[in-house]
């Protein structure tokens, strides 16, 4: 079975770079230096701070490893070469919606990187999939649990 792609901006590429670089240089080297000193206390039985050290070892061996599978199967999309007649992925898109009567401004990106809270939303999410493939002024209908929701395209743009 052939691994998922990782969809990724060429932002969240540097970003999950950066982070592995600095377990694998820095914390490692930290989390070693406090299992060293806890073994140097003495009975490791009862030695919380050598429990502590390992529990964090842990934490970080497993997500270097999880980052390492997102960047062994990534896929940039290079934003400077994103077609802006139609909306795809590392797109910046303004919609109206029309329920409301709101303006939302999204980033269009891979699942990897999706992060609402920052107005990152997933190709692979209902509004989503439902705008890619839109152009300027065309509504979009986004089936959800909460009924059909309604979207006009107001803006295309690359992210910067």
């Amino acid at each position: 079975m052939e691994a998922k792609k990782n969809i990724l901006t060429y932002t969240g590429l540097r970003k999950y770079e950066d982070e592995l670089h600095d377990l694998k240089v820095v914390k490692r080297k930290e989390v070693a230096q406090k299992i060293k000193e806890a073994r140097e206390q003495g009975d490791l039985s009862e030695n919380a701070e050598y429990d502590a050290a390992k529990d964090e070892q842990r934490d970080i061996e497993n997500r270097i490893e999880e980052l390492e599978k997102i960047l062994k199967n990534a896929e940039v999309v290079v934003e400077e070469e994103v077609d802006l007649d139609k909306i795809s992925i590392g797109c910046q898109i303004k919609i109206l919606d029309l329920e409301y009567n709101e303006e939302l401004d999204y980033k269009l990106v891979g699942s990897t990187e999706a992060n609402s809270l920052k107005g990152k939303i997933s190709n692979e999410s209902p509004v989503g999939k439902a705008l890619i493939g839109a152009a300027i002024g065309e509504t979009v209908e986004v089936e959800t649990q909460a009924g059909i929701l309604k979207y006009k395209v107001l803006e295309i743009q690359r992210s910067n």
